[in-house]
């Protein structure tokens, strides 16, 4: 009897042992993933004005957010996802703002947030030609093979990749600065705003030159950030920032707990909680690619255009600039835009951005970016042995897999991109005067759909 007591005793501690990791696992993991749920469910409810079958379907149908079910208020605009009824996490919708889940900040405290932004000008912009409008040219250019083309454009909705299919939603081709292809799948069309994901970065990045241009910011200068001063990490610069060499020990993995996703999914404050990191590496030295980088960029412009002008300064200062006035920034719940990851806009308007890029910086007649400032965005650091990465934009250098090839081996070296999860690219090649939209759920063959729009100038 004594012996069955001790190997009952000793059966049990062995589960108890295999059952902690897992329970540790599910502790830290299941707040994420209806984090993620929540949040993304509710913008694309509110913003996209989607079927909520439809996003479960198709956003959220993959393990492990096959796991959240969801619960929705329509008089709060809130979206609550839970995962086996545990880990409840709450997004809310602000008209204006878009959607903001709710962690270590009360609903109450974001609610009393005020965020003005200014109307969009009024204009029929069906009248007014593209890029400053939505009138298209009926015109055609000569030197583009356009059966060639629309094929290169199909691939990149019909052919799987990797096994599963890509959800491509939007492709845009711009040659020379003029639309000549505009395709959607069912469901989307010129008026949807979808999500650009790490694309927010190129837009931050883009703030932060506007910044500079006005003096009020100086790349080479110490990050103005409070937590910084008098410690290991104040020599960091707002390059360092922007080019993704801070050093600071934060790990960018989308597969479960790190830093990244504890930032986006468990934090109020995102920039704080970056800023408070340790370091990892001396400033400078080290290229690691930080979403936690950009969230600092974004309070820094906060904090220098002071609370008053702050909600506004992205639209006054540069989407209504360009005419794209579908753009929408969405802030974590201390009131900061999470210039890492929540941007909304139309594929016409992500093509905007592009555009500006494409012509360094000027937009109808005015410099709005300085001068050099494309140029320095797409300059690599020392740091960064493959040289594929700039001002917060990618760039067509070595892969991090194989270092001796091209990241695009068929696409020209000068090629520069913003690049957001799942495929959200612009795409901008100045030495085939083209700038390139894709938009999806999942990921392309990004090289082939280069490849063949390329293959279609003659």
């Amino acid at each position: 009897m004594n012996i069955f007591k001790k190997i009952l005793r000793i059966l049990l501690i062995v589960i108890v042992i295999a059952l902690v990791p897992g329970i540790w696992y599910a502790w830290q993991a299941f707040p994420i993933i209806s984090g993620y749920g929540a949040k993304n469910m509710a913008s694309a409810i509110y913003l996209q004005h989607r079927m909520p079958e439809d996003v479960i379907r198709e956003d959220l149908g993959d393990f492990p957010q096959s796991l959240v079910r969801f619960t929705y208020n329509e008089k709060d605009s809130s979206v609550t996802g839970s995962v086996f009824g545990m880990a409840k996490r709450k997004a809310i919708y602000r008209k204006g703002t878009g959607c903001t889940l709710i962690n270590d900040i009360t609903e109450e405290q974001i609610r009393r947030q005020i965020f003005t932004i200014p109307a969009a000008p009024a204009a029929n912009r069906d009248s007014i030609a593209w890029p400053y409008g939505d009138k298209l040219n009926d015109s055609f250019p000569g030197n583009i093979d356009r059966e060639r083309l629309e094929q290169a454009v199909k691939d990149a909705f019909d052919q799987p990749y990797e096994g599963k299919p890509v959800y491509t939603r939007a492709v845009l081709v711009l040659y020379n600065g003029q639309l000549i292809s505009e395709t959607y799948a069912p469901g989307f069309d010129k008026y949807t705003v979808m999500l650009g994901w790490s694309m927010s970065k190129s837009l931050t990045g883009a703030m932060i030159g506007i910044l500079v241009k006005e003096g009020k910011l100086n790349v080479n200068a110490p990050a103005p950030v409070p937590e910084w001063k008098r410690t290991s990490k104040e020599s960091i610069t707002l390059q360092n920032l922007l080019q993704q060499t801070t050093g600071l020990d934060f790990e960018e993995k989308y597969t479960g707990p790190s830093e990244v996703t504890n930032m986006l999914f468990k934090r109020g404050d995102m920039a704080a909680f970056t800023a408070k990191l340790p370091l990892k590496h001396e400033p400078g030295t080290h290229f690691n690619y930080s979403s936690g980088n950009s969230n600092i960029l974004s309070r820094i412009i906060r904090h220098t255009v002071g609370e008053k002008l702050y909600a506004g300064f992205p639209y006054t200062a540069l989407f209504y600039k360009i005419n794209a006035y579908s753009f929408l920034l969405e802030p974590d719940a201390s009131g900061t835009f999470i210039g890492s990851s929540y941007s909304y806009a139309t594929a016409r308007d992500f093509a905007r951005f592009g555009l500006l890029y494409y012509n360094q910086g000027k937009w109808n007649g005015e410099q709005l970016l300085p001068e050099n400032w494309v140029k320095e965005s797409i300059t690599p650091p020392g740091a960064n042995p493959y040289r594929n990465y700039g001002y917060q934009f990618w760039l067509n250098g070595q892969r991090e897999t194989d270092i001796t090839k091209k990241a695009y081996p068929d696409v020209p070296s000068d090629m520069f991109y913003a690049d957001g999860y799942g495929g959200q690219d612009i795409y901008v090649i100045p030495s085939e005067k083209l700038v390139v939209v894709r938009l999806g759920l999942h990921k392309i063959d990004e090289n082939k759909l280069l490849k063949g729009v390329i293959a279609a100038i003659r």
